[in-house]
């Protein structure tokens, strides 16, 4: 897959300017910024290049950038929306900045997830606590051009209620028809009034055993969520080729400069962040 950057013959590092427009709180730490591009013509370059997959470098003057994806799907563009965890001094800023506020992007980098080619297949979707704002760019680019996929399959899985994330659009997803949702949390996790699973991410998809055949799986999560739902779809008779997932946690400086996203001779800011199960059983395991 070809990564698409935005770089080619620009100032690579200069910012545009975006303005926060809403802030929700969705867990513990954890909150969603909607941005709107200050200058048209920044809008328009990231209209035409953005696609969902791709990330970000998000700013706020003074204190510096952190990487994480686009949240947001390619079908509504008009705007950015990120969601981070709190976690350190830039994320700090950014969590304590209100709405009105002038902040920082630069991007989208990286490739993107190769929604033409799921046309007509199932899709299973399957992520864990912060690792859905990726899955969710790509469910809600498919959900909005719905006819073009078969059935839609979402396993999400959260250490404890209060940390799922995007509760509202949860709720949205349990409610339609053309989509199946399975919730679960971590045992202890639960509250006494949680109605859904509890039990760890791949146990439930081993136990809800989606048909492997015709369809194609987008999976994100921690690195040991990753590396035991892979089994998981290989037990359920994924081929390695029809498995997608994002090596975000490996993101770094954006354009491959400063060295720190390389898996061993790849360069993840640089050919990824998306990649097939295929591709990342190739890499060096110890590095991911």
């Amino acid at each position: 897959m070809t990564a698409h950057n935005t770089t080619s013959g620009e100032n690579i590092y200069r910012p545009a300017v975006m303005k926060i427009v809403a802030t929700r709180d969705e867990a513990p730490g954890v909150r969603t910024m909607r941005l709107e591009f200050q200058d048209p013509l920044e809008l328009e370059k990231f209209k035409q290049a953005y696609r969902t997959g791709m990330f970000g470098l998000y700013g706020i003057y003074g204190e510096g950038e952190s990487t994480f994806c686009v949240a947001s799907p390619e079908t509504r563009n008009d705007y950015i929306e990120c969601t981070f965890r709190k976690s350190g001094r830039v994320t700090a800023a950014l969590a304590s900045a209100e709405i009105g506020d002038l902040m920082t992007f630069r991007g989208p980098y990286g490739n993107r997830f190769p929604i033409e080619e799921f046309h007509g297949k199932n899709l299973l979707f399957i992520a864990g606590g912060i690792a859905l704002p990726p899955t969710r760019s790509v469910i809600w680019s498919c959900l909005d051009q719905r006819d073009k996929f078969g059935k839609i399959t979402i396993v999400y899985g959260a250490r404890t209620v209060a940390d799922l994330v995007y509760k509202q659009e949860l709720e949205e997803w349990e409610k339609r028809d053309d989509v199946e949702l399975v919730l679960t949390v971590d045992p202890g996790g639960e509250t006494p009034d949680w109605k859904h699973r509890v039990g760890f991410v791949p146990t439930i998809l081993e136990e809800a055993a989606p048909a492997a055949g015709n369809c194609v799986a987008v999976l994100c999560g921690p690195p040991i969520m990753i590396k035991f739902t892979l089994a998981s779809l290989k037990k359920l008779g994924f081929e390695e080729e029809n498995v997608y997932t994002t090596l975000e946690n490996r993101m770094k400086c954006g354009i491959g400069k400063c060295g720190r996203c390389n898996v061993g001779s790849v360069y993840v800011c640089k050919e990824g962040p998306v990649f097939t199960a295929a591709e990342v059983s190739s890499m060096p395991q110890a590095d991911l």
